[in-house]
């Protein structure tokens, strides 16, 4: 029998621990009492409302000066929606497969699984382009309100009681500190505060034998959205499961295997539903650049864990944020002492919890959650599902209805923590103003809520609880909000800015593509400076950047941040000119803001060869790209040391000793980088006097030099230029110094920060007249006419092209080409770009690029979505028949056969 709405008075009686249904036995109707029903919008709207009024106090964007667009979010994952606009709007020339417009070329769907599938990214589509931070800014906020919202139905489900109460718990996971120190960066994966409800709706319909169809979808949802932290939700909600069946009064074990069994199939359904996401992206992260190398040696001291329940701080070293707010935080202390709830569920929930906390300390554990692959950065991304469970231990203890003694015992305990970790980085004046102020209230009400029996007393208790929840909620977002601002790290970037959209101007003014890439680099308004301000460039900054391409577009010559995560644009006339720019921006030395178009002299984007040579032996960068060009253009001249301090022969090149500190270790070994872009020399010390080096080269050419990992100041022809290059994370271009004096004397000093290796050829002369010379050779043989878009290339070749056909593009895997009208086949690489052989000879060129792992993808999700509609046809004719059906009595008669 459905239960009725509770009134007040009744809502202060204990429930029963919430069981698996019997065999045969249909759920109870929910409650449909006003307060039951509102509490999602209320626990939405209060977390919400909290967030915004932080950042409003605050002044931060968009509800104030300060530009939220830190690190990350202002630099990855705004330009990623702006991409997203264009595809919306038509405006781009690639598409959900291919992006023309970043690293000279390079695979877009996995970044769109990974970044874009929080379904509110799709808002960015209803603004102006020019505000695409704000939409970004709305998935965060929609998130929060989301998760909670979620959160409240799921408490529910774990065990009936007051809606408004559920809510107010809820706030404490939509601004969880996991949101505020973590997740707030990553718009993505903030659809992991969304996923864990999801997954624990879907499972509470496992354990009452209903709705298999629709918790399929609820799990393929999750995981479609970000498969990233959804496999964390699923993994929690998987041990939340079984707590609940091992814990459940009565039920038989084989009802408990069926309801494991269930949940199993569901999820493996859901999975495979959303399975292009999966294996498109798997195969992208094996085809990526590794990330510079991780390992987990610091793991936190206990009490540095136990402080992080505690909320209004910010940790300064890596630890897992867990806080949940004081009125969860009081509730889960109180739970152990809550007679109400039966040993064994209280024994069950605090194991479980415990646990959990232990495994994102051990690094076996720690990769579990992670995917088997320790992050390049915070390794507690998966901090958000203990939250979670706190926030369903606090309602468990709420919902039995904690009684004086019990809430004093819980009080006593929050007050030993704080006083415990008085000491700790994460624990200031915020902090206890928020245990203390909001404590203290939330302890009164609830001990109001559980001896009142008077409804205006009971509504003015819970008028209180929501006003300390909303204003503790605000002063917690505010003070971590704050600390965060005070760390370099999170110092705002220019995103959508005045000078960033003038550019953008500039470059579509001069966008011929393509006959001609226009590169808006090396100037960087953020990582994805392609994607944010339009252009065809060789920056690109992304967790799924091709080895193919990181390693091509080093080996001839451009830089790279982040192990070749992000790579650059190059900045030589020999690299842009084999990519095809025909024009690029230069920042102003001055002023960040500002920048100055140049023209460049381009070979076409598909260039015919007779004979495409190998490598002999080991190249240097120059012989690289004199290779590719197909002609010889730099005189290469060996070093000599001249005057300064004086190097090392070592192994290829020379050894310059560099001032070190005292304990640096020698050899240039140095600090371990972690940074994404330089900032770590490779080798410890300051800079000693340098080196100068002499070479000889014609006059009137153009000096350049190349040490990828050096690191220190580089100086000469009245140049000075700065080296930032660190083990194999950061690599500096090929840059140039100036042109060669009449005397053809050129001079250039190494000033290096520690010990620091100088390759053998480090400088080079490149002859502009050779240069221009190659160009229009290879001009004088490019195609009729070429096309470019979506994710598929065209050329129409001059009559009798044979050889190979060269396309300035990186050979990432993918690739199918075609010559005239023939059967697709793979491509091969030449110098790391792709090449196409013609035969005797070809009038017409094809390419196309699809996704490695799509077909499969497809295939699976096709599999699972044939099971679901099998599993769905085949309720719905049970339906059927039990509605038409009539009951058989006593005096019926078989039917006849």
């Amino acid at each position: 029998m459905a239960p009725t709405p509770a009134t007040p008075q009744e809502a202060v009686r204990p429930l029963e621990v919430a069981r698996p249904l019997p065999v045969g036995e249909r759920p109870a109707a929910a409650d449909t009492s006003l307060g039951q029903r509102t509490a999602p919008w209320l626990a939405a709207a209060l977390s919400m409302g909290a967030y915004c009024l932080a950042l409003t106090l605050y002044g931060s964007y968009p509800f104030g000066p300060r530009s939220r667009a830190v690190n990350d979010l202002g630099n990855q994952f705004v330009p990623f929606h702006a991409r997203l606009w264009d595809l919306l709007h038509g405006t781009t020339s690639g598409d959900l497969f291919f992006n023309w417009s970043s690293g000279y070329g390079v695979p877009f769907l996995a970044d769109f699984f990974a970044y874009l599938m929080n379904p509110f990214s799709w808002l960015v589509g209803l603004f102006p382009r020019a505000l695409a931070d704000l939409p970004v800014f709305l998935v965060t906020l929609f998130s929060i309100g989301l998760g909670a919202a979620l959160m409240t139905v799921f408490l529910g489900r774990l065990r009936p009681g007051s809606g408004p109460l559920r809510a107010l718990l809820s706030v404490g996971y939509g601004l969880c500190a996991w949101v505020l120190n973590d997740g707030f960066a990553d718009p993505m994966w903030m659809w992991g505060l969304v996923a864990l409800p999801l997954t624990g709706i879907a499972a509470d319909w496992c354990l009452r034998r209903t709705r298999w169809v629709a918790g399929t979808l609820l799990v393929a949802l999750a995981w479609a959205g970000n498969f990233y932290t959804a496999a964390m939700a699923t993994l929690a909600m998987a041990l939340v499961l079984v707590v609940r069946l091992l814990t459940a009064p009565a039920m038989p074990w084989r009802a408990r295997l069926r309801a494991l069994a269930r949940a199993a199939s569901m999820a493996l359904t859901g999975i495979l539903l959303a399975a292009p996401v999966l294996t498109v992206t798997l195969a992208a992260s094996r085809a990526a650049q590794p990330a510079p190398a991780v390992s987990y040696d610091d793991r936190p001291p206990p009490l540095d864990q136990w402080a992080q329940l505690l909320p209004g701080g910010h940790p300064g070293a890596p630890v897992p944020n867990i806080s949940i707010g004081v009125l969860g935080l009081l509730l889960v202390a109180v739970f152990p002492f809550v007679r109400a709830v039966p040993l064994r569920v209280r024994v069950g929930w605090c194991v479980l919890a415990a646990g959990v906390a232990v495994s994102f300390v051990q690094e076996p554990t720690v990769l579990l959650w992670h995917g088997f692959a320790l992050p390049n950065g915070s390794p507690y991304r998966a901090a958000f599902v203990l939250s979670g469970i706190l926030v369903m231990i606090s309602w468990l203890a709420l919902a039995h209805h904690p009684r004086l003694r019990e809430l004093a015992a819980g009080a006593a305990a929050v007050a030993l923590l704080a006083w415990l970790s008085r000491d700790q980085g994460a624990i200031g004046t915020d902090t206890w103003i928020l245990v203390a102020g909001g404590g203290v209230p939330a302890l009164l009400g609830l001990a109001v809520l559980g001896r009142s029996r008077t409804p205006r007393t009971r509504a003015a208790a819970l008028a209180a609880l929501t006003g300390t929840v909303l204003l503790g909620s605000a002063y917690t977002a505010l003070s971590v909000t704050a600390a965060r601002g005070a760390i370099a790290w999170f110092q705002p970037k220019i995103t959508f800015t005045g000078p960033s959209l003038t550019a953008r101007d500039g470059l579509l003014a001069r966008a011929d593509w393509p006959r001609s890439r226009t590169d808006p680099g090396p100037h960087e308004f953020a990582n994805n400076d392609p994607l944010l301000i339009g252009g065809e460039g060789g920056s690109y900054y992304s967790s799924f950047a091709p080895a193919a391409t990181a390693r091509t577009l080093r080996g001839l010559g451009a830089g790279w941040y982040m192990r070749g995560r992000h790579t650059l644009s190059f900045e030589d006339p020999v690299g842009r000119a084999l990519m095809g720019v025909g024009s690029y921006l230069s920042a102003v030395p001055e002023d960040r803001a500002l920048f100055t178009p140049h023209p460049a002299r381009p070979a076409p984007l598909l260039t015919v060869r007779d004979a495409l040579p190998r490598a002999a032996g080991k190249e240097t960068v120059f012989a690289r790209q004199e290779r590719v060009l197909g002609a010889a253009v730099y005189e290469v001249p060996a070093l000599r040391p001249t005057a300064g301090e004086a190097p090392l022969r070592d192994r290829d090149g020379w050894l310059l000793p560099g001032a070190r500190r005292a304990g640096a270790g020698a050899g240039g070994g140095g600090p371990k980088a972690t940074s994404a872009k330089g900032g770590g020399a490779n080798g410890d010390g300051a800079a000693g006097a340098g080196t100068t080096f002499t070479v000889r080269c014609t006059p009137g050419s153009t000096a350049l030099w190349y040490a990828p990992w050096f690191f220190g100041e580089v100086s000469g022809l009245g140049v000075r230029t700065t080296g930032t290059g660190s083990g194999d994370v950061t690599a500096n271009p090929l840059r140039i110094l100036g042109r060669v004096p009449a005397d053809g004397t050129v001079a250039v000093r190494f000033t290096g920060h520690g010990r620091q290796h100088l390759p053998e050829r480090a400088i080079g002369c490149l002859s502009g007249r050779r240069l221009t010379a190659a160009v229009h050779a290879l001009r004088a043989r490019g195609p009729v006419e070429l096309t470019a878009g979506g994710h598929r290339l065209t050329a129409r070749l001059r009559p009798g092209s044979r050889g190979s056909a060269v396309l300035a593009l990186p050979a990432v895997p993918g690739w199918g080409c075609s010559v005239d009208g023939g059967p697709l086949h793979a491509p091969y690489a030449f110098g790391g770009l792709l090449a196409v052989p013609l035969g005797q000879g070809a009038t017409r060129l094809s390419c196309s690029y699809l996704p490695p792992g799509l077909h499969t993808g497809l295939a699976a999700g096709g599999a699972a979505a044939l099971a679901l509609a099998g599993v769905a046809a085949s309720a719905s004719g049970r339906w059927r028949l039990r509605l038409t059906t009539p009951r058989r009595t006593h005096h019926d008669k078989p039917a006849d056969l």
